[in-house]
């Protein structure tokens, strides 16, 4: 991984950021769903140390804005848990694909779920907005290979997320007593 990532992707115009809208609740936030995402993305991939397969190339990633249902299903699937998560990334490519030369690099699928989202940010006093922008940084870093199954590997992961949401304004959703106030 590059250590001095700012210099080290593409003009953000060459990213292909595809937004797609699956459950009609993701409109009550009144946000520019799209606009949220591509600005959370882009700010990640300028702040984080990336693969070196992916250094100095356009990527395409797809975010999916789901329910619970959907997240439910796909988390009993491929992680074993039989109830609903906020986030879930899926990688296009594994270890022993054959990484494509030309184009975008498919970096792979964000999934997220509004109603989970929507009542932690509730529960934890946040903006939905600062809340739905930490998941898709935390599920894009997941797809560039960044993990918080140890303690060591959490610490990095939580704070890169950290500097990438102060960037973006947002406050360290991992403080104790986080508020809006």
């Amino acid at each position: 991984m590059n250590e001095n990532s700012n210099l080290s992707i593409a003009p953000s115009d060459d990213h292909e950021i595809d937004v797609a809208v699956q459950e009609p609740d993701w409109h009550a936030s009144h946000l520019d769903l799209e606009d949220v995402a591509r600005t959370a993305i882009l700010q990640a991939l300028r702040m984080a140390p990336l693969p070196e397969e992916i250094e100095g190339r356009s990527i395409e990633v797809s975010v999916v804005l789901a329910n619970d249902d959907l997240l439910q299903v796909l988390n009993r699937e491929y992680r074993g848990k039989d109830k609903p998560t906020n986030v879930l990334s899926f990688a296009q490519l594994d270890a022993d694909s054959p990484v494509p030369e030309d184009g975008p690099y498919p970096v792979g699928d964000i999934i997220l779920s509004y109603q989970t989202i929507d009542r932690e940010a509730k529960e934890q006093d946040k903006f939905f907005k600062d809340h739905y922008t930490h998941m898709l940084v935390h599920g894009l870093l997941h797809l560039l290979g960044f993990d918080h199954v140890e303690e060591d590997e959490a610490n990095v992961m939580e704070s890169l997320e950290i500097r990438i949401l102060e960037n973006l304004n947002i406050q360290n959703p991992y403080m104790e007593n986080f508020s809006m106030a």
